[in-house]
């Protein structure tokens, strides 16, 4: 089933007030995932094999690159471990960039938080405001923007660490720094 979600990324400042602020609201702790994203070349939107501890999936969305709340329209597909999926899509369609990241999973309701240390980058907080998108029912949008604002809020994120790109991007731009 697709699903909706708006979505922020922004550099981290001081993790632990994060952590801190997640839990006095009662954030269900998931877990630490070291995950490995396989991005792979395709024409529109992103196409991603995550390989985790917690999370498996192949993954694709849309998403415009803009700071802020923003909508993705995603699509997931569970993906068992070890499977010849990743050696499939490399053949078929050529890996873009790899993301190596420690990532602390949270939840509040259907919002969804991480705390991201990435390989090459430094450190990260997402959150996630997510929605089922069933045929027929209003779009829930503008819902889940006003959580994700909010927590923004809560969180007390400075704009000028909101950050617009995905992983893969920040990596081929540092890739691109360090050649050019």
């Amino acid at each position: 089933m697709p699903h909706v979600n708006v979505e922020i990324k922004a550099r981290c400042r001081d993790a632990e007030a994060v952590r801190r602020i997640l839990r006095a609201r009662g954030a269900d702790f998931r877990g630490v995932d070291h995950q490995l994203d396989t991005y792979f070349r395709v024409e529109a939107g992103r196409l991603k094999l995550r390989e985790g501890d917690i999370e498996n999936h192949l993954i694709y969305y849309e998403r415009p690159n803009r700071p802020g709340p923003k909508r993705a329209d995603v699509r997931l597909l569970p993906a068992e471990p070890g499977s010849e999926l990743k050696r499939m899509l490399t053949e078929a369609i050529g890996v873009l960039a790899v993301v190596d990241k420690r990532r602390e999973i949270y939840f509040i309701d259907n919002v969804k938080f991480h705390v991201d240390e990435v390989d090459g980058l430094g450190h990260f907080v997402e959150i996630e405001a997510q929605a089922a998108v069933e045929l027929g029912a209003p779009d829930p949008e503008s819902d889940l923007r006003a959580q994700c604002q909010a927590y923004l809020d809560l969180l007390a994120v400075d704009p000028d660490d909101l950050v617009s790109e995905s992983y893969s991007d920040l990596i081929l731009a540092r890739a691109d720094d360090e050649n050019g």
